[in-house]
């Protein structure tokens, strides 16, 4: 890959919850970026960190997010959707890319040459960038779908299993943000359906 290529990173996040979309985001670092070295796998940040060099990429970096909602998810699958919710992230970057790096071991479907880095998270910044965008994305959307549908503290566990997530789907049963392919959630659908 020349090093003067035009190249994007692209990660997502919430692949594993049993609620919310997927949140994907590409990311074209400038030159001289000035967070650089602040960069790194958003999983290993604070959120308060996460929320600052979320703001410093979006003032300094070109930004493209992808989403693919839980009706898609359940259906064609939560890999499918993921490579979707990459692929419009990619699209909506307000310069196409040269160059892609993906993390992971998939590719989605580009328009230019890609390539999957297992752990491109930590470690190629561009990515790491990526991964800092769709984490913060999907927070805030979780943050919000917690106002709309409280009582499932999405606030907090942002959607994945927890243990108060699973004893609220099964009082309160799943609402329109949850993934009815996903055991869980379909367990509870059904013991509601039932009375």
């Amino acid at each position: 890959m020349a090093t003067d290529a035009i190249t994007a990173g692209i990660d997502e996040a919430g692949r594993g919850p049993l609620a919310g979309p997927v949140v994907a985001a590409a990311v074209i670092l400038p030159a001289g970026f000035s967070a650089l070295s602040a960069l790194a796998d958003s999983k290993k940040l604070t959120a308060r960190r996460r929320e600052a060099l979320a703001a410093v990429i979006r003032a300094e970096a070109i930004v493209g997010v992808g989403i693919a909602e839980p009706a898609e998810i359940d259906r064609v699958n939560v890999l499918e959707a993921t490579m979707r919710a990459m692929s419009r992230a990619c699209r909506n970057l307000a310069l196409a890319p040269e160059m892609v790096l993906v993390d992971g071991n998939r590719l989605p479907h580009l328009d230019c040459p890609a390539e999957a880095i297992i752990g491109g998270d930590g470690s190629e910044p561009v990515i790491s960038a990526a991964s800092i965008i769709a984490k913060t994305v999907r927070d805030a959307l979780m943050i919000e779908a917690a106002l709309r549908w409280p009582g499932y503290a999405l606030e907090g566990h942002k959607g994945y299993g927890a243990k108060a997530h699973i004893y609220a789907l099964q009082g309160l049963g799943a609402t329109p943000i949850h993934r009815f392919s996903y055991r869980p959630v379909a367990a509870a659908a059904e013991k509601s359906a039932h009375g």
